[in-house]
């Protein structure tokens, strides 16, 4: 039996205040394979891949990266690849 794997694409807006508490809830689901980042005028600001088994200190830096931004911008949009198996 094969499983296969659908790619779904989703945009959330968020505010930078929330932006880490957001991308940290993401990472925890588990399916959820890439995250951009971008501003209000359509920039892209962080691209960030998550793989099976990326957590701990492997995503610190990420952490380090998505917290300065969070200071930076007042409201950024998020598009987050999820894959789900079937």
């Amino acid at each position: 039996m094969t499983t296969t794997e659908t790619v779904r694409t989703e945009t959330i807006q968020v505010k930078g205040d929330n932006l880490m508490q957001k991308i940290k809830e993401l990472v925890h689901e588990g399916n959820v394979r890439h995250i951009t980042i971008t501003s209000e005028e359509g920039n892209k600001l962080l691209e960030i891949p998550l793989t099976l088994g990326v957590v701990g200190v492997v995503l610190l830096p990420v952490f380090a990266a998505v917290g300065a931004l969070a200071a930076l911008v007042t409201d950024c949009t998020l598009e987050i690849e999820r894959v789900e198996e079937s």
